[in-house]
């Protein structure tokens, strides 16, 4: 057990039950994963709801390349390479807003909401050696499923229908938390934390590390809720591999479902307030849908390699080194009448108790990602152990390799798809 992980090659740093301990921590291998992994994988890039109109865009990445994910005039959703095609400046810096076109500040070519190149200030100079047409912003492929937008940078790459698999079925029961309406973002926070992204990765299906690092918000909450949230012993509760990377990880098993609802369980007294406010507008039958999800769908779904639905939030990735990660969490919420208003500012306020920067969760998340980093540097010939249930992993009815909650079969799905990538040469 104290030995390495047998092989240089990349493939050959990943077994069943163990991976190399420098997965974390050589640069060269965050560079190959850069290029193999996030120029090769359907990465995500926005949700629909923050591009509500022709003209509205958000600046975000692609593995380390700057894009701008727009909305052009017919409402086609595009996503551009944020690089003029003139001296390669950056020709967005802003997070997201509404704007007609692109410019670029240095020498002011103006681009077109698809990308293409409108203008160019004294044309004159490029007489017979300029084509407006070929200098259009490079544009990536990108497409969407249930208002979860992807790109890629992989003109080959398969359909992202295909890509996501049977991942599909819980992107469509997540986005049932909005009790009948559609979702919408609510608001987002980012930061950095000092270790490599697989960290953050293998986190958001580890129900192992649950209440040992969050005791302080279990102790923190109703009893209802800590009730809610106590799945270790539970064998109801799973996870499993979904294919493709893919992970879903079931911590309430009974809300995996929002719209199978007998009526039997009663609703938090803790929203007692909320109900009664709603009820003046929305009938019984609304409101309870829509309260009943305030704490989001009974599961985290992680969608490799760089986003997960976790309960009541979105929560990115993105490496900057082999060394930092860029997380930014997403609020969100129901999309409905101004009567929803209560619900999505309470809705904002239970993330920010968990995920919030001041809250419980996310500090004690990122200092146990830290604490291995430091610790990865360590004893190099070690491997970082992902056996936990192995022995007791079954196939699902479905099919799926599926785990205890508290075992490491999202892990195992994650570095099963890393291995099949990095080693396709």
């Amino acid at each position: 057990m104290t030995q390495d992980v047998v092989g240089t090659a990349p493939a050959d740093l990943v077994r069943t039950d163990r991976v190399a301990g420098r997965l974390y921590t050589d640069p060269e291998l965050f560079e190959l994963e850069m290029t193999r992994i996030f120029e090769r994988s359907w990465i995500w890039v926005a949700h629909d709801s923050e591009l509500p109109k022709p003209g509205s865009f958000k600046s975000t990445h692609v593995g380390r390349q700057p894009v701008i994910v727009t909305r052009d005039r017919k409402g086609t959703v595009r996503t551009l390479l944020n690089r003029c095609r003139h001296r390669g400046a950056s020709v967005c810096e802003k997070p997201s807003g509404q704007v007609n076109g692109f410019t670029c500040p240095y020498h002011a070519w103006s681009y077109g909401l698809d990308g293409s190149l409108r203008g160019v200030p004294y044309p004159d100079g490029y007489e017979g050696v300029l084509e407006k047409r070929d200098l259009s912003l490079r544009r990536l492929r990108t497409e969407s499923y249930g208002g979860m937008i992807f790109a890629t940078l992989d003109e080959g790459a398969e359909p992202l229908e295909d890509f996501l698999g049977d991942a599909r079925l819980w992107i469509d029961r997540f986005m049932k938390q909005g009790g009948g309406y559609p979702i919408k973002v609510l608001g987002r926070h980012r930061f950095t934390f000092r270790g490599n992204w697989k960290i953050q990765l293998e986190n958001t299906t580890d129900g192992y590390h649950f209440p040992i690092v969050h005791r302080s918000w279990m102790a923190s909450v109703d009893a209802e809720t800590a009730d809610m949230m106590s799945f270790m012993t539970d064998p109801e509760c799973t996870t499993h591999d979904l294919g493709h990377g893919h992970s879903v990880m079931q911590m309430v098993p009974e809300h995996s479902d929002l719209d199978a609802d007998d009526g039997s369980e009663p609703l938090q007294a803790r929203f007692d307030e909320l109900v009664a406010e709603l009820s003046r507008s929305i009938d019984p039958p609304g409101v309870r849908k829509v309260v009943r999800a305030m704490h989001g769908t009974g599961f985290n779904l992680n969608l490799f390699p760089n986003v997960s639905m976790s309960a009541a939030f979105f929560r990115v990735l993105r490496p900057i080194s082999v060394g930092e990660t860029q997380i930014e969490h997403i609020a969100i919420g129901p999309d409905g009448p101004p009567e929803l208003d209560a619900v999505n500012r309470a809705r904002l306020r239970i993330h920010e108790h968990f995920q919030g920067p001041f809250g419980f969760g996310t500090p004690d998340d990122a200092e146990g990602w830290d604490r291995v980093q430091r610790g990865a540097g360590a004893a190099p010939e070690m491997p970082i152990m992902v056996n936990r249930g192995l022995a007791r992993e079954k196939p699902s009815p479905e099919g799926w390799p599926t785990g205890h909650v508290t075992d490491e079969t999202g892990m195992r799905a994650a570095y099963g798809r890393w291995k099949a990538m990095m080693g396709d040469d």
